[in-house]
């Protein structure tokens, strides 16, 4: 879907449909450098997914004073949107992945947002589950 206004160009805008994840890893026995392999191995398999419409790691909006680089990346959190109707596919993916991670995560979608933080398998049933009447208790609604 896409916008356009006089003379501005097309831009893509948000659809209602688009769910936006954010995965943290944050077990506190790892060091931030293994937590950052954590979230790039998921971030490789992440790729591959045909339902995500964007997948990336998260900028860092302060990035060191003097970094000579374009922009930072903030250690171990991914971001990914994914149309509504592939959350139970993208759910069972995490949950296949994420298994024995300790993680938050961030689920947004209709203008409302669900946080979770998880440690073990039981927690992250529970969260996947909790993800998924989130986004589709939001789409009934609208």
């Amino acid at each position: 879907m896409t916008h356009e206004t006089g003379r501005f160009p097309k831009v893509p805008m948000a659809d209602k449909s688009d769910i936006k994840f954010t995965i943290s890893f944050t077990d506190p026995e790892l060091d931030l450098e293994e937590q950052d392999e954590q979230a790039q191995k998921l971030l490789n398999q992440m790729k591959t997914l045909d339902e995500l419409e964007e997948v990336g790691r998260v900028l860092d909006p302060n990035p060191p004073v003097g970094n000579k680089a374009l922009g930072g990346f903030l250690p171990g959190i991914l971001k990914a949107v994914i149309k509504a109707n592939h959350i139970k596919q993208f759910m069972e993916f995490l949950g296949d992945r994420l298994v024995g991670q300790t993680i938050e995560m961030e689920v947004t979608g209709n203008g409302k947002s669900l946080k979770v933080k998880v440690s073990n398998q039981a927690e992250l049933k529970e969260a996947v589950q909790a993800a998924e009447q989130f986004i589709m208790a939001g789409l009934v609604a609208t």
